[in-house]
């Protein structure tokens, strides 16, 4: 396994920045860090998956649901948060005072490249942050690894999966919301995105954009594999074991960080989130 982050990381990274880049503000989230990371050629602006104008909503997407969880870590106050897919994230290198322990689950090629960008960066990776690998291909155990790590399932956590659950079965994605519900302490919550089939998309010109998204990861050997309506995906985490879930939608999303905004931007509607707790 070559050490490298793939390119929906990237893409991702690249995303966020474009949004403080591109957006007038006020802006919903402001990252330069994984830009830093990433390193992209300099003409990194004039690749087709980040013309300003066709990808308006799904990088309000990304940053809206980042925005979303790192407020939830804040919101919940627990003392441990956990990355599931970590990628370029960037939270402990933007908030070095939030007094949490942080773990990031990736890749083990993904993590060895991000040490070490990190260290050319002259960005130390403090103690309180910990690297999880874990190679999924290969059928990794990914909770023991956590353990490990130095996660405490006596203590609550905020656990955040987000662009993850359409690459992986049905079955990989319940047997994972099992595993949390039954392992993470009372009090713990998690969030985790989902897309809608496509034939729930209203609007004709973002099913468009989708086709073409999913198109691309059929490509790149990373297909979208699992969908969900709204009230399946919580009722998967109900079935699993926690005792709340909730549905949030683009709309609630797009009501919380993109009100009154002249430009219009708001995030597409085929990313939804689930925020379930134990």
């Amino acid at each position: 396994m070559t050490d490298a982050p793939d390119h929906t990381a990237v893409r991702v990274a690249l995303w966020r920045a474009l949004h403080v880049e591109v957006d007038p503000p006020p802006h919903v989230l402001v990252d330069d860090v994984g830009l830093r990371l990433a390193a992209p050629a300099a003409d990194w602006r004039r690749r087709p998956d980040m013309d300003p104008q066709t990808t308006r909503g799904m990088r309000a997407s990304i940053v809206a649901r980042a925005r979303f969880v790192e407020d939830l870590v804040a919101e919940r106050g627990a003392p441990q948060y956990v990355i599931f897919g970590a990628g370029l994230d960037s939270f402990a290198q933007r908030h070095p005072d939030a007094g949490i322990r942080v773990f990031e689950i990736d890749r083990p090629g993904t993590q060895a490249w991000k040490r070490r960008r990190l260290a050319e960066l002259g960005l130390a990776v403090p103690p309180w942050l910990q690297f999880a690998a874990v190679d999924f291909e290969a059928g990794d155990a990914w909770w023991p690894r956590l353990l490990a790590a130095g996660f405490d399932p006596a203590r609550p956590a905020v656990v955040a999966s987000t662009g993850v659950t359409m690459y992986l079965t049905r079955e990989t994605n319940a047997a994972m919301l099992r595993q949390l519900a039954g392992g993470l302490a009372p009090g713990s919550t998690l969030a985790m995105t989902f897309l809608i089939p496509r034939e729930l998309v209203a609007d004709a010109d973002e099913r468009t954009v989708r086709e073409f998204a999913e198109r691309g990861a059929r490509a790149a050997g990373t297909p979208f594999v699992s969908f969900y309506a709204p009230d399946e995906i919580v009722a998967a985490a109900r079935a699993a074991g926690f005792r709340h879930a909730d549905h949030v939608s683009a709309d609630e999303l797009a009501a919380r960080y993109f009100a009154d905004r002249p430009d219009g931007l708001r995030p597409a509607t085929s990313e939804q989130l689930l925020v379930a707790t134990v």
